[in-house]
């Protein structure tokens, strides 16, 4: 501020007027008032409009003094709001509107700051007391707090320092949310690793070579090796896409073939490591998948019995393995009739499934996986990645880059329940979602490849073979795809005709409609931007309570749309809706051919169905011939870990009464115990209900 400003007002306060020399902080500290800090305000709220004129914002401040003194009373010290409101009116009545508004902006992003950081100490606070249960794969160990510290600093960072502003505001008021947003610049999603590759030729962790195995326990265990040194380069899941194919070609190159016994031993090794051994600084185990089941050969048959083996026999107190994530591939030729070859496979898969949970199953027969043969590999969150405007249509060596979810029942909300309405609303937001992954994906473009030393140091990704050290990635990543999913559409129904699509024909016809919708848009912005945009079935973990307790907030409690603590996981029927397996899987079957980033349904039995294996067949052919891409069954699992008996218990075990029980139940695509479920997912969890099978007694 210039002197004749400052002797203005000093001139004003000879008259009577009180002028200050101090102004109170916000968290309540006096301090020296700086005249010039209003000045830069406004020079460069004027700058952000194509102002240039420093003389005019001197002037202006002596107008924001003048109004200051004339509005406290004399011997009270100004507080910052009370400066910056009278910036804001000597902006606007001084004819600057454009300038105002600007500094309007400035200053609510600032409070943005302020805020965050606040909120960011009390998350701190919390995470010190109990580690945060967005992901239940996260245990409760110092590494893991340290982590999720970390994780929470960058998220804010992100909020207030890189997005635009209106990607910030969409994910922060909920109209949609960006996932992993602590990774945003750091690093990608998923990936279906090339096992034959690495194996055969093999590879370096950063502390020395890795040749290439000559048994097949070295094999497994630098297969666990691999999931565990990407994860670490990654925020989502590792997997093999083809993992009895890759197997069989390495045993088949080895100078002494293994015994049956000895393949055994090898893949129950890979799945004690892969429940054991830990990726980000000791936080969790990697998100890890396999997928097996079509490969023929002796070799790859071998490997898919003793996986499968493995599995049922669990742990070493027989404990059901959380990961890896086994992803069965069921094929007609291959595996799905009795006169195929690996029929067998697909009766022990039913049996281990019938008392693990795993295998879920995977359709190559599918009217959109068909075309691929079986090169469709599919994670244990959904996640598929298939089509590919880049480069071959593969699975192995790509995977998504990153996701954005729409909150559907928002859009119903804002629409208050107008379908027509809804679609404006729909095609917007998925619009600023479309542009806000294209803004990740040029951050992203921007890393070298030394910033990802495994995955693109050790050439893991499609094309990374062509890339040097300090190369950046846009011409990768380029081959993976950009995620657009969606959360709720049983509330937005709800919401929009007062009925969900499990109990109405013409619900469900508009549910397909606006899926088809997203879908239509995702594929259209994949020729406006010459990317891979695809749409997912959300895998809502998380998120499933954070929407939904910001719409409560925002519109109150509205029967069927926000009275519970979560919304129904992307199009999936309402849990706690009771119908038959087989219409739920008709139903939901239907909505699989548009997700074509990822899709999952389940069916809920009572108990594991050990003893009603045709059961769980008719259920995976139900499956088949709903043109599901993906699917599983689940059941209560629990296990003592005094006696180790398995059943389902209610306060003990039946069989030593003991209380120290160990409570499996699938979350989002993956295994997990009770205890690590987030509140949301809790409640959701106690409103499922038994989906009975035809003739069975409601």
């Amino acid at each position: 501020m210039g002197d004749a400003a400052i002797r203005e007002s000093e001139g004003e306060a000879k008259k009577g007027k009180p002028f200050f020399r101090e102004i109170r902080k916000r968290d309540g500290r006096v301090v020296p008032f700086d005249a010039e800090k209003i000045t830069d305000a406004i020079f460069k709220a004027a700058e952000a409009v194509g102002g240039s004129n420093r003389e005019i914002a001197e002037r202006l401040t002596g107008e924001v003094i003048k109004r200051v003194m004339e509005t406290v009373h004399s011997g009270v010290i100004p507080s910052v709001e009370q400066v910056q409101d009278a910036v804001e009116v000597t902006l606007i009545e001084n004819g600057h509107a454009r300038t105002a508004k600007a500094y309007i902006l400035y200053r609510d992003r600032r409070t943005r700051i302020r805020e965050g950081k606040s909120e960011l100490m009390d998350v701190v606070k919390d995470i010190l007391i109990e580690t945060s249960r967005e992901n239940a794969n996260i245990n409760n160990s110092p590494s893991a707090k340290m982590l999720q510290i970390a994780m929470a600093a960058s998220k804010q960072y992100y909020l207030t320092n890189l997005l635009p502003e209106e990607y910030a505001r969409a994910h922060t008021d909920g109209f949609m949310h960006i996932h992993d947003l602590d990774y945003y610049s750091k690093t990608l999603n998923c990936l279906q690793i090339d096992l034959t590759r690495l194996l055969k030729e093999g590879f370096n962790t950063g502390h020395g070579y890795i040749r290439s195995p000559k048994r097949i326990a070295s094999a497994a265990a630098q297969a666990a090796i691999i999931l565990q040194s990407n994860q670490n380069d990654m925020f989502g899941g590792q997997s093999f896409p083809h993992f009895d194919r890759s197997m069989g070609e390495v045993i088949r190159g080895f100078k002494n073939s293994p015994d049956y016994d000895e393949i055994y031993q090898a893949m129950e090794g890979l799945i004690y490591n892969l429940n054991t051994m830990h990726s980000r600084a000791g936080a969790q185990v990697p998100f890890s998948s396999l997928n097996f089941g079509c490969d023929t050969t002796d070799e790859g048959r071998a490997v898919s019995r003793a996986v499968l083996e493995a599995f049922r026999r669990g742990l070493g107190h027989g404990e059901t393995p959380i990961f890896p994530n086994l992803v069965f591939r069921v094929k007609e030729g291959i595996n799905f009739n009795p006169e195929d070859p690996n029929y067998d496979l697909y009766r022990l898969a039913l049996q281990v499934a019938s008392r693990r949970m795993n295998p879920t199953f995977s359709f190559m027969d599918s009217s959109f996986n068909r075309e691929f043969g079986d090169e469709v590999s599919y994670m244990g969150c959904r996640t598929r990645v298939i089509a590919n405007r880049h480069g071959d249509q593969v699975s192995a060596g790509r995977g998504n880059i990153a996701p954005v979810t729409l909150n559907l029942p928002r859009l119903a909300l804002e629409s208050k329940g107008q379908p027509d309405l809804f679609f404006v609303q729909l095609d917007r937001t998925m619009r600023l979602a479309a542009r806000q992954l294209l803004h990740r994906f040029e951050v992203l473009s921007r890393l070298r490849v030394r910033d990802l030393p495994f995955l693109m140091g050790q050439k893991l990704y499609m094309g990374s073979d062509q890339l040097g050290p300090d190369d950046t990635i846009e011409n990768v990543i380029k081959n993976g795809t950009l995620a657009v999913g969606f959360i709720g559409l049983t509330e937005t129904l709800n919401m929009l005709i007062g009925k969900h699509h499990g109990e109405d024909g013409e619900a469900l016809d508009l549910g397909l409609k606006i899926v088809e919708q997203l879908r239509r848009r995702s594929d259209s912005y994949s020729d406006e931007y010459d990317l891979n945009f695809v749409l997912v079935a959300t895998p809502a973990e998380g998120l499933a309570g954070r929407f939904v307790a910001m719409d409560r907030k925002r519109f109150g409690t509205i029967p069927d749309v926000t009275d519970k603590d979560y919304y129904s996981n992307s199009f999936h029927i309402p849990v706690n809706y009771t119908m038959s397996s087989f219409d739920k899987i008709r139903i939901e079957g239907q909505f699989h051919r548009f997700c074509n980033a990822g899709h999952i349904s389940y069916t809920e039995m009572e108990a594991p169905p050990v003893h009603n294996l045709e059961a769980v067949d008719r259920i995976i052919r139900t499956m088949a011939e709903a043109d599901f891409g993906y699917g599983g069954i689940n059941y209560p699992l629990d296990e003592c870990l005094s006696c180790f008996h398995s059943g389902v218990f209610d306060g003990e075990c039946p069989k030593c009464s003991s209380t120290m029980l160990r409570r499996i139940r699938r979350i989002t695509g993956y295994l997990s115990t009770d205890e690590r479920f987030n509140p949301a997912k809790q409640s959701e969890l106690k409103d499922r209900r038994i989906h009975y099978m035809p003739g069975e007694k409601k």
